[in-house]
């Protein structure tokens, strides 16, 4: 009986004290949320009659990422048809390039950079806005 009153005391007291500390406070529910941002520069390296190469570099300004997605869309028709150090596809006038094995982390401030050619018919205006892992990449940071 004596062993049985103990544990009971010690279960009462253990709770008490949880309890106690929870009314002033002192345990607390934090909820973590990650930095999120990027911006992009997208350049045209070169441009010839009907054709280009362009060059991308995304810089990560929030919490570092394992492995990324960057989405962007064209206006005019363009369409990527080689690429290197990102995985692209296209889909109407939608593209998405991910990261090869090598190049998937990107720390705070650091940057990911591909490559691509492609081709245009009638203008090659560059893409208006990018996202990365489906965060819009405006240049700021957002909590």
């Amino acid at each position: 009986m004596l062993v049985r009153r103990r544990r009971t005391a010690l279960i009462l007291t253990t709770a008490a004290a949880t309890a106690a500390l929870a009314g002033v406070g002192v345990i607390t529910a934090v909820s973590a949320h990650a930095a999120v941002g990027c911006s992009v520069n997208y350049s045209v390296a070169s441009q010839w009659q009907g054709g280009f190469g362009a060059n991308v570099t995304i810089t990560n300004l929030g919490d570092p990422l394992n492995g990324w997605t960057l989405r962007w869309s064209y206006s005019a028709g363009q369409q990527v048809t080689q690429a290197w150090n990102a995985t692209v596809t296209q889909s109407g006038s939608q593209v998405t390039a991910t990261n090869v094995g090598y190049n998937g982390n990107i720390g705070t401030n650091g940057t990911a950079s591909f490559g691509f050619n492609g081709t245009w018919n009638s203008s090659n205006p560059a893409p208006g806005s990018f996202s990365v892992n489906n965060v819009a990449c405006t240049g700021a940071v957002s909590y």
